[in-house]
Protein backbone atom coordinates (compact mmCIF):
# COMPACT_ATOMS: atom_id res chain seq x y z
CA UNK A 1 0.00 0.00 0.00
CA UNK A 2 2.87 2.45 0.82
CA UNK A 3 4.56 1.76 -2.56
CA UNK A 4 1.21 2.28 -4.34
CA UNK A 5 0.66 5.97 -2.52
CA UNK A 6 4.06 7.02 -3.44
CA UNK A 7 2.80 6.51 -7.43
CA UNK A 8 -0.41 8.34 -6.37
CA UNK A 9 1.18 11.39 -4.61
CA UNK A 10 4.28 11.13 -6.62
CA UNK A 11 2.10 11.36 -9.95
CA UNK A 12 -0.58 12.72 -9.61
CA UNK A 13 0.01 16.19 -8.28
CA UNK A 14 2.93 16.23 -11.07
CA UNK A 15 0.43 15.86 -13.40
CA UNK A 16 -1.93 18.88 -11.98
CA UNK A 17 0.37 20.95 -12.60
CA UNK A 18 1.28 19.82 -16.05
CA UNK A 19 -2.27 21.07 -16.63
CA UNK A 20 -2.06 24.19 -15.32
CA UNK A 21 0.88 24.62 -17.55
CA UNK A 22 -0.97 23.73 -20.39
CA UNK A 23 -3.85 26.05 -19.12
CA UNK A 24 -1.20 28.97 -19.70
CA UNK A 25 -0.45 28.23 -23.29
CA UNK A 26 -3.88 30.63 -23.74
CA UNK A 27 -4.23 31.33 -27.54
CA UNK A 28 -2.24 28.47 -29.16
CA UNK A 29 -2.15 25.31 -27.87
CA UNK A 30 0.69 22.94 -28.32
CA UNK A 31 -0.27 19.06 -29.56
CA UNK A 32 -1.44 16.71 -26.43
CA UNK A 33 0.37 14.25 -28.35
CA UNK A 34 3.32 16.34 -28.09
CA UNK A 35 3.17 17.12 -24.68
CA UNK A 36 2.10 13.56 -23.28
CA UNK A 37 5.14 12.04 -25.19
CA UNK A 38 7.29 14.75 -23.47
CA UNK A 39 5.75 14.26 -20.20
CA UNK A 40 6.62 10.37 -20.88
CA UNK A 41 10.08 10.80 -21.87
CA UNK A 42 10.73 13.15 -18.36
CA UNK A 43 8.75 10.18 -16.54
CA UNK A 44 11.05 7.27 -18.05
CA UNK A 45 13.56 8.33 -20.11
CA UNK A 46 15.61 11.14 -18.54
CA UNK A 47 14.46 9.84 -14.93
CA UNK A 48 15.85 6.19 -15.64
CA UNK A 49 18.47 7.09 -17.34
CA UNK A 50 19.70 10.09 -14.84
CA UNK A 51 19.21 7.36 -12.16
CA UNK A 52 21.68 4.71 -13.47
CA UNK A 53 24.43 7.41 -14.57
CA UNK A 54 24.31 9.41 -11.44
CA UNK A 55 24.76 5.93 -9.61
CA UNK A 56 27.57 4.86 -11.85
CA UNK A 57 29.37 7.86 -11.85
CA UNK A 58 28.15 8.36 -8.10
CA UNK A 59 30.03 5.06 -7.17
CA UNK A 60 32.94 5.90 -9.36
CA UNK A 61 34.08 8.91 -7.67
CA UNK A 62 33.71 6.83 -4.03
CA UNK A 63 35.79 4.43 -5.07
CA UNK A 64 39.02 6.69 -6.48
CA UNK A 65 38.21 8.79 -3.44
CA UNK A 66 37.22 6.79 -0.62
CA UNK A 67 34.76 9.05 0.70
CA UNK A 68 31.15 8.33 0.70
CA UNK A 69 30.39 12.56 1.42
CA UNK A 70 32.65 13.86 -1.08
CA UNK A 71 30.91 11.22 -3.43
CA UNK A 72 27.57 12.31 -2.80
CA UNK A 73 28.21 16.24 -2.84
CA UNK A 74 30.21 15.89 -6.49
CA UNK A 75 26.73 13.74 -7.65
CA UNK A 76 24.37 16.18 -6.30
CA UNK A 77 26.18 19.36 -7.16
CA UNK A 78 27.91 18.42 -9.99
CA UNK A 79 26.91 15.46 -11.75
CA UNK A 80 23.04 15.38 -10.83
CA UNK A 81 22.47 19.37 -12.77
CA UNK A 82 24.50 18.03 -15.83
CA UNK A 83 22.85 14.98 -15.94
CA UNK A 84 19.31 15.57 -16.16
CA UNK A 85 18.81 18.71 -17.20
CA UNK A 86 20.93 17.13 -20.55
CA UNK A 87 18.37 14.58 -20.31
CA UNK A 88 15.49 16.68 -20.03
CA UNK A 89 16.65 19.10 -22.57
CA UNK A 90 16.59 16.25 -25.14
CA UNK A 91 13.10 16.13 -25.08
CA UNK A 92 12.83 19.53 -25.84
CA UNK A 93 15.40 19.38 -28.82
CA UNK A 94 13.81 17.06 -30.26
CA UNK A 95 10.62 18.63 -30.46
CA UNK A 96 12.96 21.59 -31.49
CA UNK A 97 13.84 19.66 -34.43
CA UNK A 98 11.40 17.19 -35.74
CA UNK A 99 8.29 19.13 -35.14
CA UNK A 100 9.53 22.96 -35.73
CA UNK A 101 6.76 24.15 -36.99
CA UNK A 102 5.10 23.97 -33.81
CA UNK A 103 7.80 25.72 -31.48
CA UNK A 104 6.69 29.23 -32.26
CA UNK A 105 7.29 31.14 -29.48
CA UNK A 106 9.16 31.55 -26.11
CA UNK A 107 5.84 30.09 -24.23
CA UNK A 108 5.93 27.18 -26.03
CA UNK A 109 9.89 26.49 -25.24
CA UNK A 110 8.39 26.84 -21.33
CA UNK A 111 5.69 24.17 -22.16
CA UNK A 112 7.93 22.45 -23.56
CA UNK A 113 10.07 22.36 -20.96
CA UNK A 114 7.78 22.64 -17.96
CA UNK A 115 5.80 19.56 -19.14
CA UNK A 116 9.10 17.40 -19.55
CA UNK A 117 10.63 17.96 -16.14
CA UNK A 118 7.12 17.37 -14.88
CA UNK A 119 7.60 13.67 -15.87
CA UNK A 120 10.85 13.68 -14.63
CA UNK A 121 9.86 15.31 -11.23
CA UNK A 122 6.71 12.95 -10.54
CA UNK A 123 9.48 9.46 -10.73
CA UNK A 124 11.96 11.11 -9.11
CA UNK A 125 9.08 12.25 -6.21
CA UNK A 126 7.68 8.37 -6.19
CA UNK A 127 11.53 7.34 -5.77
CA UNK A 128 11.83 9.98 -3.04
CA UNK A 129 8.40 9.32 -0.97
CA UNK A 130 8.63 5.51 -1.00
CA UNK A 131 12.89 5.05 -0.06
CA UNK A 132 13.49 8.38 2.25
CA UNK A 133 9.36 8.59 3.27
CA UNK A 134 7.43 5.24 3.81
CA UNK A 135 10.49 2.61 3.75
CA UNK A 136 12.26 5.01 7.01
CA UNK A 137 9.48 6.23 9.05
CA UNK A 138 6.26 4.70 7.68
CA UNK A 139 2.89 6.96 7.05
CA UNK A 140 4.37 9.89 8.67
CA UNK A 141 7.48 9.86 6.78
CA UNK A 142 5.46 9.00 3.45
CA UNK A 143 3.39 12.77 4.17
CA UNK A 144 6.35 14.30 5.28
CA UNK A 145 8.17 13.75 1.76
CA UNK A 146 4.86 14.33 0.05
CA UNK A 147 4.95 17.80 2.12
CA UNK A 148 8.58 18.92 1.03
CA UNK A 149 8.32 16.79 -2.54
CA UNK A 150 4.61 18.76 -3.82
CA UNK A 151 4.77 22.22 -1.70
CA UNK A 152 8.34 23.02 -0.80
CA UNK A 153 10.21 21.85 -4.28
CA UNK A 154 7.63 20.74 -6.48
CA UNK A 155 8.34 22.80 -9.25
CA UNK A 156 12.37 23.14 -8.61
CA UNK A 157 12.55 20.79 -11.64
CA UNK A 158 10.32 22.51 -14.12
CA UNK A 159 12.06 26.16 -13.01
CA UNK A 160 15.53 24.47 -14.21
CA UNK A 161 14.63 22.93 -17.54
CA UNK A 162 12.53 26.14 -18.64
CA UNK A 163 15.74 28.38 -19.13
CA UNK A 164 16.60 25.49 -21.92
CA UNK A 165 13.23 25.98 -23.75
CA UNK A 166 13.43 29.87 -23.29
CA UNK A 167 16.88 29.60 -25.11
CA UNK A 168 15.72 27.60 -28.04
CA UNK A 169 12.86 29.99 -28.61
CA UNK A 170 15.10 32.83 -28.49
CA UNK A 171 17.79 31.40 -30.96
CA UNK A 172 14.68 29.35 -32.93
CA UNK A 173 13.50 32.96 -33.43
CA UNK A 174 16.77 35.32 -34.17
CA UNK A 175 18.05 35.88 -37.84
CA UNK A 176 21.84 35.16 -36.68
CA UNK A 177 23.47 31.87 -36.44
CA UNK A 178 25.75 32.86 -33.82
CA UNK A 179 22.67 33.90 -31.22
CA UNK A 180 20.46 30.11 -32.64
CA UNK A 181 23.38 28.56 -30.66
CA UNK A 182 24.64 31.32 -28.24
CA UNK A 183 20.93 31.30 -26.40
CA UNK A 184 20.24 27.55 -26.59
CA UNK A 185 23.72 26.93 -24.87
CA UNK A 186 23.12 29.62 -22.30
CA UNK A 187 19.67 28.33 -21.34
CA UNK A 188 20.99 25.05 -20.69
CA UNK A 189 24.12 25.97 -18.63
CA UNK A 190 21.47 28.75 -16.38
CA UNK A 191 19.29 25.74 -15.76
CA UNK A 192 22.80 23.49 -15.06
CA UNK A 193 23.94 26.09 -12.96
CA UNK A 194 20.38 26.97 -10.65
CA UNK A 195 20.25 23.24 -10.36
CA UNK A 196 23.59 23.21 -8.75
CA UNK A 197 23.21 25.78 -6.68
CA UNK A 198 19.42 23.93 -5.17
CA UNK A 199 21.38 20.99 -4.58
CA UNK A 200 24.36 22.55 -3.14
CA UNK A 201 23.18 25.02 -0.49
CA UNK A 202 21.65 21.70 2.18
CA UNK A 203 25.42 21.16 2.16
CA UNK A 204 26.75 24.42 2.90
CA UNK A 205 24.25 25.20 5.08
CA UNK A 206 22.87 21.96 7.35
CA UNK A 207 19.80 21.94 9.12
CA UNK A 208 16.99 24.25 9.48
CA UNK A 209 18.95 27.24 7.91
CA UNK A 210 19.48 25.46 4.86
CA UNK A 211 16.14 24.34 4.25
CA UNK A 212 14.74 28.06 4.63
CA UNK A 213 17.18 29.56 2.87
CA UNK A 214 17.22 26.64 -0.14
CA UNK A 215 13.16 27.49 -0.55
CA UNK A 216 13.90 31.18 -0.35
CA UNK A 217 15.87 30.53 -3.28
CA UNK A 218 13.43 28.41 -5.43
CA UNK A 219 10.56 30.42 -4.25
CA UNK A 220 12.21 33.56 -5.55
CA UNK A 221 13.10 32.20 -8.89
CA UNK A 222 9.53 30.44 -9.33
CA UNK A 223 7.73 33.99 -8.88
CA UNK A 224 10.69 35.99 -10.96
CA UNK A 225 9.42 33.20 -14.10
CA UNK A 226 5.71 33.64 -13.42
CA UNK A 227 6.57 37.27 -14.01
CA UNK A 228 8.16 36.83 -17.19
CA UNK A 229 5.94 34.17 -18.13
CA UNK A 230 2.73 36.68 -17.48
CA UNK A 231 4.73 39.20 -19.66
CA UNK A 232 5.01 36.46 -22.54
CA UNK A 233 1.32 36.21 -22.30
CA UNK A 234 0.85 39.56 -22.58
CA UNK A 235 3.19 40.36 -25.26
CA UNK A 236 1.20 37.08 -27.12
CA UNK A 237 -1.85 38.75 -26.83
CA UNK A 238 -0.46 42.16 -28.57
CA UNK A 239 1.60 39.97 -31.76
CA UNK A 240 -1.98 38.54 -32.04
CA UNK A 241 -3.40 41.98 -31.67
CA UNK A 242 -0.71 43.67 -34.35
CA UNK A 243 -0.48 40.79 -36.61
CA UNK A 244 -4.45 39.65 -37.89
CA UNK A 245 -5.36 43.31 -38.29
CA UNK A 246 -4.62 42.43 -42.59
CA UNK A 247 -6.54 39.62 -42.00
CA UNK A 248 -9.58 42.10 -41.10
CA UNK A 249 -8.81 44.05 -43.86
CA UNK A 250 -8.75 41.69 -46.30
CA UNK A 251 -12.22 39.99 -45.20
CA UNK A 252 -10.80 36.73 -44.12
CA UNK A 253 -11.79 37.07 -40.35
CA UNK A 254 -14.72 39.78 -38.85
CA UNK A 255 -13.87 42.76 -36.60
CA UNK A 256 -15.75 40.22 -33.59
CA UNK A 257 -13.54 37.45 -34.36
CA UNK A 258 -10.09 39.89 -34.23
CA UNK A 259 -11.16 41.05 -30.82
CA UNK A 260 -12.21 37.19 -29.38
CA UNK A 261 -8.84 36.09 -30.48
CA UNK A 262 -6.36 37.84 -28.36
CA UNK A 263 -9.09 38.01 -25.70
CA UNK A 264 -9.04 34.93 -23.06
CA UNK A 265 -12.68 36.28 -21.18
CA UNK A 266 -14.25 36.77 -24.71
CA UNK A 267 -13.25 33.46 -26.34
CA UNK A 268 -13.69 31.77 -23.29
CA UNK A 269 -17.14 33.04 -23.20
CA UNK A 270 -17.73 32.08 -27.10
CA UNK A 271 -16.55 28.66 -26.39
CA UNK A 272 -18.65 28.30 -22.84
CA UNK A 273 -21.87 29.27 -24.73
CA UNK A 274 -21.14 26.59 -27.42
CA UNK A 275 -19.94 23.97 -25.02
CA UNK A 276 -21.02 20.42 -25.47
CA UNK A 277 -22.64 21.72 -28.94
CA UNK A 278 -21.44 20.51 -32.52
CA UNK A 279 -19.98 23.79 -33.06
CA UNK A 280 -17.62 23.59 -30.27
CA UNK A 281 -14.51 21.74 -31.99
CA UNK A 282 -14.90 24.35 -35.01
CA UNK A 283 -14.91 26.97 -32.53
CA UNK A 284 -11.69 26.41 -30.73
CA UNK A 285 -10.02 25.07 -33.58
CA UNK A 286 -10.95 28.22 -35.52
CA UNK A 287 -9.41 30.51 -32.65
CA UNK A 288 -6.18 28.34 -32.91
CA UNK A 289 -5.56 28.72 -36.30
CA UNK A 290 -5.84 32.45 -35.75
CA UNK A 291 -3.23 32.51 -33.20
CA UNK A 292 -1.10 30.26 -35.50
CA UNK A 293 -1.69 32.63 -38.48
CA UNK A 294 -0.16 35.70 -35.99
CA UNK A 295 2.93 33.75 -35.07
CA UNK A 296 3.90 32.55 -39.07
CA UNK A 297 3.58 36.36 -40.11
CA UNK A 298 5.57 36.76 -37.16
CA UNK A 299 8.36 34.86 -38.10
CA UNK A 300 7.99 35.84 -41.69
CA UNK A 301 9.08 39.21 -40.71
CA UNK A 302 11.57 38.15 -38.73
CA UNK A 303 13.28 35.07 -40.84
CA UNK A 304 11.90 35.46 -44.09
CA UNK A 305 10.30 31.91 -46.04
CA UNK A 306 11.87 29.83 -43.49
CA UNK A 307 10.36 26.24 -44.17
CA UNK A 308 7.93 27.71 -46.27
CA UNK A 309 6.52 30.18 -44.35
CA UNK A 310 4.53 31.86 -47.12
CA UNK A 311 2.80 28.81 -48.24
CA UNK A 312 1.62 28.08 -44.33
CA UNK A 313 0.01 31.63 -44.13
CA UNK A 314 -1.70 30.73 -47.28
CA UNK A 315 -3.18 27.53 -46.15
CA UNK A 316 -3.88 28.81 -42.62
CA UNK A 317 -5.83 32.06 -44.14
CA UNK A 318 -7.75 29.39 -46.39
CA UNK A 319 -8.92 27.95 -43.54
CA UNK A 320 -9.77 30.88 -41.72
CA UNK A 321 -11.83 31.72 -44.92
CA UNK A 322 -13.69 28.88 -45.23
CA UNK A 323 -14.57 28.19 -41.28
CA UNK A 324 -14.90 31.98 -40.52
CA UNK A 325 -18.77 31.88 -41.92
CA UNK A 326 -19.65 29.30 -39.58
CA UNK A 327 -17.90 31.00 -36.14
CA UNK A 328 -20.14 33.47 -36.65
Amino acid sequence: MGFILSVIFGFLPMLVFAFFVYWLDRYEKEPRHLLGGAFVWGAVVAAGFAFLINTLLGAGIFILTGSELIAQQTTGSLIAPIIEESLKGMAVLIVFFFYRKEFDSILDGIVYAGITALGFAATENTYYIFNYGYLESGYTGLLTLVFIRVILVGWQHPFYTAFFGIGLAIGRLSPHRFKRLLFPTGGLLLSIALHSIHNTIPSIIPGIAGIVIGTLFDWTGWLGLGIFILYVIYHEKKLIQSELKEEVQLGIISLEQYLNSSSNIARFKTLLNHFGKPSFPTIAHFYQLCAELAHKKHQFRRLGDEEGNLKIIAQLRGELAQLSPLVG
